[in-house]
């Protein structure tokens, strides 16, 4: 598999991991309802995805009626992806853990961004998204962005040049 370019995604290739991903391992989904972990889970569950929380120090309680996980080594099933909501650093060693796991995406959250990991994802035959934020790439890509105020590019009645 030849490495990606990580400074810009073509949307078919987003598109692509959107609709073959069923199930997300989301790690650092706060339980908290104004963090941008939770509208992200919010939303992705509306869609159908399966979210499964992973937050050492919510373990065992619920998160939007998802059973919370201390670890990725603790999930009762294996996941497509893996959604990275910690910081760079901490990027590293759960990319580590998603290809450990079997995750097929290592999808690493905006302002996230771990080359070394990416690296190693890829060496291992994962797709890598970085510094995006696949609520607002679904919602832009489906064309239903603009509910949010956003101007998404996708859907115009413009005649686009050949």
């Amino acid at each position: 598999m030849s490495a990606i370019v990580h400074d810009r995604y073509d949307d078919s290739y987003l598109r692509k991991i959107l609709r073959e991903t069923k199930s997300i391992a989301m790690v650092g989904l706060s339980a908290n309802w104004n963090r941008p972990s939770f509208f992200a889970a919010k939303y992705l569950l509306d869609r159908g995805y399966k979210v499964i929380p992973v937050n050492p120090a919510a373990k065992g309680q619920e998160i939007l009626g998802q059973k919370v996980y201390g670890s990725l080594d603790e999930l009762p099933q294996k996941v497509d992806m893996v959604d990275i909501f910690r910081n760079s650093e901490a990027a590293g060693s759960i990319t580590d853990e998603a290809i450990k796991h079997g995750a097929k995406i290592v999808w690493m959250q905006l302002g996230v961004v771990n080359d070394a990991a990416a690296k190693r994802a890829e060496d291992a035959g994962l797709k890598v998204v970085m510094n995006r934020c696949p609520k607002i790439e679904h919602s832009r890509l489906s064309g239903t962005i603009e509910w949010h105020g956003i101007a998404s590019g996708v859907i115009t009645s413009k005649k686009r040049a050949l």
